[in-house]
């Protein structure tokens, strides 16, 4: 089933050349760095970076496509820090690749498949490391808050299972934990039963595998009493937030992701704001 998903997610995920986000970090004011973070005999390679602030702030933890750590995910950790909050972007592929590397010491074809091959209890341990990590720095206030995008969506919806003092969790494009059989999407009730914190969906009108996903799973959030508010966003396609920012772009839904990327970014501002407080 695993290698199903994956060819799922690589099928509707496209990626090309990134140097306009990374011309874009480069020529952010704000203080970002790369830290490792360790636990239980693992190092996370994490990129960080600090909103410019007089306050302590809250933080997000950014989980990364199933393209791995992107110069797309860098430069949207900043945007981050740019709205006021601590970001902490951990690769996860941190140690797959040719002696001990990551994303980058990979060739774009084997990440997606390093990618799938990650056992789930060490996603989950690398999260909470990073999330810890976060939460000590001095410049945090302790309120902690997780985004992710298209296979990195899907682990938000399982790290807020996860994790019970999240503030509110964004899964952008991305389904909650399932039960069923390949091919089958049940929610995981039993799974879902564990969240705490609200949960915002960020979906896209041309997004029919994802988007099927997402009454079952509002019937079972409300059967459990859980907050569940997905927004679809008609035109748009899966991986809407990075293709809306392509200036390079030649999608025919172009227009529409800039749309929807500029109204889901609007909403997700003000959730947190709202849940910061």
């Amino acid at each position: 089933m695993k290698k199903v998903l994956l060819s799922v997610f690589l099928a509707v995920c496209s990626v090309s050349a990134q140097d306009w986000a990374r011309q874009k970090l480069e020529k952010s004011s704000r203080h970002g760095e790369w830290v490792t973070v360790k636990h239980d005999g693992r190092s996370v390679e994490t990129f960080v970076v600090y909103p410019e602030s007089k306050a302590k702030t809250p933080v997000v933890l950014v989980i990364h496509e199933i393209f791995g750590m992107s110069d797309w995910v860098q430069d949207l950790a900043d945007q981050v820090a740019a709205a006021g909050y601590i970001a902490v972007a951990p690769d996860l592929l941190s140690g797959a690749g040719p002696n001990g590397g990551g994303t980058k010491s990979l060739a774009s074809n084997e990440v997606g498949p390093a990618i799938g091959k990650l056992p789930p209890d060490q996603i989950t341990a690398d999260l909470n490391a990073v999330a810890d990590y976060g939460l000590r720095l001095p410049a945090s206030d302790g309120k902690l808050f997780v985004a992710g995008f298209c296979y990195g969506g899907s682990q938000t919806f399982r790290f807020a299972t996860n994790r019970p003092d999240l503030k509110a969790a964004f899964a952008f494009y991305g389904s909650a934990p399932s039960s069923g059989a390949q091919g089958q999407f049940v929610p995981d009730k039993t799974a879902l039963a564990r969240i705490k914190a609200p949960v915002f969906g960020f979906y896209a009108g041309n997004d029919a595998r994802i988007d099927a996903s997402i009454p079952a799973t509002e019937e079972a959030m409300k059967d459990l009493g859980k907050t569940y508010e997905p927004v679809t966003y008609e035109g748009a396609g899966h991986g809407f937030m990075r293709e809306g920012e392509d200036p390079t772009s030649t999608n025919a839904m172009h227009a529409a992701n800039v749309k929807a990327r500029d109204e889901a970014w609007a909403r997700w501002k003000a959730m947190m704001a709202k849940y910061s407080k």
